[in-house]
């Protein structure tokens, strides 16, 4: 099998302000082959979100390449990193981020509408092929509130396959779920693997996501293990705040993609479906942003430019 994911020598490090330096990967040299079903473990603190950000484009390494299904991302500017996002990742985060006014069939199209290759017709016939994919055959027209948390992250699954992804990057795809239901997305994700043979690659605490993946990898002190290590260095707080950060700047970057996505397509993309995106999207990012500062005060500085 091809390597679809490959980095070399990825060195990441933030700088918080009053001289605080966090080296969030030191030196990662990984390669995923296509069709695998990878899952990705380790405390908090310990570089995950930062190595799940380099792999979908969401941030850059102060060092090293990362190389997605043979071209080489590092030199990207945003506008053709955003552009090779939605060709080649789909995300699944923990909190869906579905638009709320739009049914599932519509939030599953959205991706499809961004990109811009297939006929409106094409995109109904795909998202809902995609939607009794995951099992919700009779949920496509209803909206997010009237679905359950797991039907949500179904929808999610079946968005984050619409543009057929070079891979699938899952933060903490049962976390928001009841354990029942973190099982049956688990077979779920196991099922697409196998049968479609879409590559995942998924940061978790959750075992059981763990054990039904076909490789495990370590992460400890921005390092990526083969086993468990160990010893581990304390993670000081700001390390952990940092991660937290990492978490928001991922879902920012998604969704600037997103909205930059919508303004690029508004006149081929239903009006009604285009405001409700671009509100929800919008009230989001700013969510975000305000979050960031509040973070960006309490490390006494300004840290990285959301």
């Amino acid at each position: 099998m091809s390597n679809i994911v490959e980095l070399r020598d990825v060195v990441k490090t933030y700088h918080l302000g009053e001289g605080i330096k966090v080296e969030a990967l030191r030196g990662v040299n990984l390669k995923v082959e296509r069709g695998e079903l990878v899952s990705i473990q380790g405390p908090s603190g310990s570089g995950k979100t930062t190595l799940l950000n380099m792999m979908g484009g969401l941030d850059k390494p102060t060092s090293g390449k990362i190389v997605i299904d043979g071209r080489d991302i590092t030199p990207l500017g945003e506008k053709r990193l955003a552009r090779f996002r939605r060709e080649k990742i789909g995300f699944i985060f923990q909190f869906f981020n579905l638009v709320p006014l739009l049914t599932a069939l519509e939030n599953v199209e959205l991706p499809m509408l961004f990109s811009g290759k297939l006929s409106d017709k094409e995109i109904r016939e795909r998202a809902s092929d995609l939607l009794r994919l995951v099992g919700l055959e009779k949920r496509m027209h209803h909206k997010p509130t009237q679905l359950s948390g797991g039907e949500q992250q179904r929808v999610a699954i079946a968005r984050a396959l619409a543009n057929e992804p070079a891979i699938i990057l899952g933060d903490e795809p049962t976390g928001n779920i009841d354990r029942a239901t973190g099982r049956k997305i688990i077979r779920l994700i196991k099922d697409l693997n196998e049968t479609l043979e879409q590559t995942f690659i998924i940061v978790t605490h959750d075992l059981a996501v763990a054990k039904a993946s076909k490789r495990m990898l370590f992460m400890a002190d921005g390092k990526v293990y083969a086993t468990p290590p160990k010893t581990a260095l304390t993670v000081p707080i700001q390390v952990l705040m940092e991660e937290r950060r990492q978490l928001l700047l991922a879902e920012l970057g998604w969704l600037k993609s997103s909205l930059l996505a919508l303004k690029e397509r508004k006149e081929e993309i239903n009006p009604n479906i285009f405001s409700q995106a671009f509100s929800t999207y919008k009230a989001r990012v700013e969510k975000i942003r305000k979050l960031l500062r509040d973070y960006a005060t309490l490390q006494g500085g300004k840290g990285d430019e959301a």
